[in-house]
């Protein structure tokens, strides 16, 4: 895959820019405005992931989200994941590591991905 600078690459996202206002969903894909969006898209994708690298979150900052998005408090978590309260505030300050069993429920019933609960 071709390299580019950073310089290209900020070219490269000006020139999407304009070219997403040229193109939608039912521009046939010879259109050359098409084309072009489609290769400085793979440009841009393989730029940002070798240079802007998105790690993995952390185990706390997706339960927290979770809560945020499904409106739980930490006695509500508690009582989802079939614990107390002052386990759940352990366990996000790092003071005890979770269970197999609070694992298992983490990712059946907040859908957390197993790779984030098993990171180290």
């Amino acid at each position: 895959m071709q390299k580019i600078t950073e310089n290209e690459y900020r070219k490269a996202a000006e020139r999407i820019e304009e070219l997403l206002l040229l193109v939608d969903e039912n521009s046939p894909k010879e259109n050359t405005n098409l084309q072009e969006l489609v290769t400085l898209s793979d440009l841009v994708e393989n730029y940002e992931t070798e240079h802007y690298p998105i790690g993995t979150p952390s185990l706390k900052d997706v339960i927290e989200l979770r809560m945020f998005e499904n409106k739980l408090k930490q006695k509500d978590l508690a009582l989802l994941l079939g614990t107390s309260a002052s386990r759940i505030s352990e366990y996000m300050n790092g003071k005890r590591d979770i269970t197999i069993e609070i694992a298992r429920a983490l990712h059946k019933k907040l859908n957390i991905d197993s790779d984030i609960i098993l990171q180290g």
